[in-house]
């Protein structure tokens, strides 16, 4: 069963959504680690950070502005 934990970066200003979601993947060999966040910016610094760590990005366009990050391992 694949470990799941879920990172909500709304809110935060650059770099703070992409460095948590770096230190997340760190503490996970494998898994799924969705990443909430709200500004093009925080969505583009998060995928280059998962994809650089051998991650796959999947980005999920939610209401009122919410980007959710879905990086798989």
């Amino acid at each position: 069963m694949s470990q799941v934990a879920t990172l909500d970066a709304r809110g935060l200003s650059c770099p703070l959504p992409a460095l948590r979601a770096q230190d997340a993947l760190k503490q996970m060999a494998s898994g799924i680690v969705e990443v909430l966040v709200d500004s093009g910016t925080s969505r583009d610094n998060v995928t280059r950070i998962a994809e650089r760590a051998g991650w796959t990005v999947t980005v999920e366009e939610q209401s009122e502005g919410i980007i959710k990050l879905v990086l798989k391992k």
